[in-house]
């Protein structure tokens, strides 16, 4: 648990709950229930052993935040996950109500989760047999499924689940597989060089052309030069 203010919230809230849910405990010194609530709120969320994380936020002390969540009254506890609110209760309430709030954040893991954890063909399959939608089981084989040769199951596979940035590269991958197009370690410019020209006109060479630089990734500084490039023939 560690306090928060309206300095750190960025890193200490939203960017954190990119990784675990973040339960923001909005209190002030002066008020009751806020000291009842703390310590039970501290131990349901001690008990997740780190899959939910708790901070506390002085509201006299930091008004920005405060305005954020546009508290009218406290105690306030909100849940974030992926920088969004995904719950959140106004004022004391009762112990089995706060640990049922924190368990929806992290719930136990299930069988498929497990299975996951594993990481082998066999595995992964069978937790699809059991969660045929289950985010973690698609991916994980797809990546395997390319790795193998076999990119067309791949991509029937990711398209059963939303897309995510994982999700993308990894059907970049399997389409550029499929095509038997190897994206070389150096001279990548070369290629994306070649296929500039053509796509306007050409939508397979289009799609090469961004399934490359999604394979590139977007911290790589080519992606966002190629980006552009990509705008300025197409519009």
């Amino acid at each position: 648990m560690i306090d928060v203010t309206d300095a750190t919230f960025e890193q200490d809230v939203l960017l954190r709950s990119e990784q675990v849910p973040v339960v923001v405990d909005l209190w002030a010194p002066w008020c009751g229930p806020c000291r009842t609530l703390g310590p039970i709120l501290e131990k349901a969320v001690e008990a997740k052993d780190g899959s939910v994380e708790l901070v506390k936020v002085n509201v006299d002390e930091n008004p920005q935040i405060s305005a954020s969540f546009q508290v009218q009254s406290i105690p306030a506890v909100y849940a974030l996950k992926d920088r969004k609110v995904v719950d959140g209760f106004i004022g004391a309430v009762p112990e089995p109500q706060i640990t049922e709030f924190v368990e929806r954040l992290a719930p136990l893991p299930s069988e498929a989760d497990a299975l996951v954890a594993a990481g082998d063909e066999a595995s992964l399959r069978r937790a699809l047999e059991l969660e045929p939608d289950h985010p973690g089981a698609v991916v994980a084989l797809a990546r395997l499924l390319v790795a193998a040769g076999d990119p067309p199951e791949a991509l029937r596979l990711l398209a059963r689940i939303p897309e995510t940035p994982e999700a993308r590269q990894i059907a970049a991958e399997a389409r550029l597989a499929a095509q038997q197009v190897e994206v070389p370690a150096d001279g990548v410019d070369v290629l994306l060089d070649a296929l500039l020209p053509k796509v306007k006109d050409d939508e397979e060479a289009r799609q090469e052309f961004l399934d490359i630089l999604e394979t590139l990734g977007s911290d790589d500084p080519r992606t966002a030069s190629y980006r552009k490039a990509l705008s300025a023939r197409l519009f």
